[in-house]
């Protein structure tokens, strides 16, 4: 009486449940919760940015008063009018792109030829080399020497000082390289055979096949061109010709929390209804300025999205 036994039926019908339950339940259980993840992770990275962009077109005097999160409450266009009302800021534009151009085309020309060079075992120094170039990613000199280094190359106010000290980066150089490692040794050996030089065997075999690794570096090394302002307060700020999108937006910023540290006194200050509405603020500027130097890069984003994520996933899986 106190163990019951299954009887040949029931016992037949149990692993067919077990199948059931995990051929039907089990998929519909993680499709649910994987969409319901998928949505909040997408919520939770569009929302700020989303809300960056109602500040933006809100009026700066409203956005004080908090409460905004995905639509402006009060439209305006003001503070993009602020952002562009200084002649300045499209020469900068130009100077950003160029620069932009210029270091990413050279930075992946140069930093794979080297890479490819450092991969071959038959060069006897690739190892010494490489361990320099590692080094520099742990130790520099400082803002100090590297300053007098700029000043001694004669690059102070001059638009190479962009472009010259970014053209090989040590972390791009052991990607490229260990991705090079990856190709077939016999792509080489063949065009060496068909009596292909070094510098014929990475233009038109090893450079190619780099295009998903490349792609991912293009993109890093073009945000951090495009975002970058340092260097223009360093070594440039003396010649408005040659100043960068990012540091007049950073001066922007700067005179506007200076300006209108306390818009609500400026706003009681015998202003206008319409006036204090019109009024930027260091919010709705910071807002804005982020908007601009936010929407090249989403622009360009997309075209490269495919060979991102591949070149993300370099390594990751092995044969």
């Amino acid at each position: 009486m106190g163990n019951q036994q299954l009887s040949p039926q029931n016992a037949a019908n149990a692993p067919l449940k077990k199948d059931i339950v995990r051929t039907r339940v089990e998929p519909v259980l993680f499709n649910t919760f994987n969409t319901v993840f998928m949505i909040f992770l997408v919520i939770v990275t569009l929302y700020p940015f989303l809300n960056t962009i109602a500040v933006s077109f809100n009026a700066g005097n409203d956005t004080i008063r908090g409460g905004i999160y995905l639509l402006p409450r009060e439209w305006t266009l003001q503070n993009y009018k602020a952002v562009f009302a200084s002649g300045t800021i499209y020469d900068a534009f130009w100077i950003t792109v160029a620069r932009t151009v210029l270091s990413t085309v050279l930075n992946i020309f140069l930093t794979t030829m080297l890479a490819y060079t450092l991969s071959r075992r038959e060069y006897a120094f690739r190892k010494p080399i490489t361990l320099v170039f590692v080094l520099t990613m742990y130790f520099n000199a400082g803002l100090i020497p590297g300053y007098f280094l700029i000043k001694d190359l004669n690059l102070l106010n001059s638009f190479w000082v962009y472009i010259l000290p970014s053209m090989v980066s040590a972390f791009n150089l052991i990607v490229i390289r260990t991705y090079i490692g990856t190709l077939p040794e016999s792509l080489v050996e063949s065009a060496r055979i068909d009596g292909a030089g070094d510098f014929k065997i990475f233009m038109q075999i090893i450079f190619p096949l780099c295009k998903p690794v490349l792609a991912t570096i293009a993109l890093f090394v073009a945000v951090g061109a495009w975002n970058t302002w340092f260097d223009a307060f360093l070594y440039t700020s003396s010649t408005q010709k040659l100043s960068t999108l990012q540091y007049e937006l950073m001066k922007l910023l700067s005179s506007s929390m200076n300006s209108n540290s306390n818009p609500n006194v400026a706003a009681g200050a015998g202003m206008t209804q319409d006036s204090a509405a019109a009024m930027v603020t260091p919010l709705s500027i910071r807002a804005a300025v982020t908007v601009v130097a936010s929407v090249p890069i989403l622009v360009v984003y997309p075209f490269l999205q495919k060979y991102f994520v591949v070149g993300l996933n370099v390594g990751s899986v092995k044969e």
